[in-house]
């Protein structure tokens, strides 16, 4: 079983920086394909940001510029830079871990974070 753990949410004002973290105990972390995605109230959860083995990466249209994920394997983590942050970045933020060819769905997710921007 894997555990996604995520941290590094907290409120921060507009034009401010974030940097989450997200750690997975698995031997295979290296192949996994990691992710982060965000739910606000009344919204679905969205993608934001997702990283592969080879280290390619794919951010949401609204992110794009502002926000760049990471990987480091050889500590099993992941991280999420936010930079140039709005009100509209308010979510709780998830992690997401899956084997490369799977779903999101059969995927492990964390206990998620929270992020609050204030105008």
């Amino acid at each position: 079983q894997v555990q996604p753990v995520e941290s590094g949410g907290g409120l921060v004002q507009a034009g401010g920086s974030l940097r989450l973290s997200c750690s997975a105990s698995t031997t295979f972390f290296s192949i996994y394909t990691m992710g982060w995605y965000r739910q606000s109230p009344g919204k679905q959860r969205e993608l934001v940001a997702a990283i592969i083995s080879g280290g390619s990466t794919n951010y949401a249209d609204s992110v794009k510029g502002r926000f760049t994920i990471s990987r480091d394997n050889a500590k099993k983590t992941i991280y999420l830079q936010m930079n140039s942050l709005k009100p509209e970045d308010t979510a709780v933020y998830y992690c997401n871990a899956r084997r490369p060819g799977l779903p999101i769905s059969d995927g492990y997710w964390g206990q998620g974070t929270q992020v609050t921007v204030s105008s």
